[in-house]
């Protein structure tokens, strides 16, 4: 296995908030990883700077030995906490955008991943609920050929009814040698999807481990072991 993202000692603050504090992380390719922490642990920051978002203010991140910028983000497929696209276009028009845009969009995907989720690219975006939009986003995203997914919330809007469709649809489609981060704080719905799990608190990285290793040596779920570290 290669490494697909390294961290080391990443800080970033917001006036004198420290939202990451000495950030040490390697991730390897072929992996889906689930980022935990509660509100304000510092997820979207660190993705936010992964997809150059943000700039640290000390320490570095590298992205297949990339520091985040134009060349980087040929590889790395985001999936932003908020919806963004635009509601005057229909469903189609975002998959004729991302194509577009993206060298490594595959619309044939977008267009399978829409019939499977039921949802009707000639609607506009106008028309759909919230937790649709972000259905689409994620098929947009999920499209890509990339290198790295990194999904902030990406079943935080939908009902439980649908967040295993949600979860099938990132497991069946991201690329073979590719890693997906997944920043969430529902931990009982994706932790069966997960190979490894990081749990950041106040900006501090406080665990990064196999999934199957903490079951073994901790005799508990993840679920259980998040609420006892952040006393959920």
């Amino acid at each position: 296995m290669s490494v697909i993202l390294e961290c080391r000692s990443l800080t970033k603050k917001f006036n004198t908030t420290i939202a990451l504090s000495e950030v040490n992380l390697t991730l390897e390719r072929g992996r889906i990883i689930g980022l935990l922490g509660p509100n304000g642990s510092g997820k979207t920051t660190l993705i936010k700077i992964i997809n150059g978002l943000l700039v640290p203010d000390s320490g570095s991140v590298h992205i297949a030995g990339m520091e985040p910028g134009v060349e980087s983000k040929k590889i790395v497929s985001y999936l932003p906490e908020k919806t963004y696209l635009p509601d005057w276009m229909k469903v189609s028009d975002t998959i004729n955008f991302f194509k577009d845009f993206y060298e490594d969009f595959d619309d044939k995907k977008a267009y399978d991943m829409l019939g499977r989720l039921n949802l009707d690219p000639t609607k506009s975006l106008k028309s759909l609920s919230k937790g649709t939009k972000e259905k689409v986003q994620l098929v947009l995203v999920m499209s890509r050929r990339a290198d790295l997914y990194c999904l902030d919330e990406p079943i935080g809007g939908v009902d439980p009814a649908a967040r295993d469709y949600i979860l099938n649809t990132i497991i069946s489609n991201y690329e073979e040698n590719a890693s997906v981060i997944i920043s969430t704080h529902l931990i009982a719905d994706i932790e069966n999807v997960l190979d490894d799990v990081i749990f950041i608190k106040d900006g501090h990285l406080h665990l990064h481990e196999p999934v199957d290793e903490i079951r073994k040596k901790e005799g508990k779920s993840i679920d259980q072991l998040f609420r006892e570290v952040f006393k959920c």
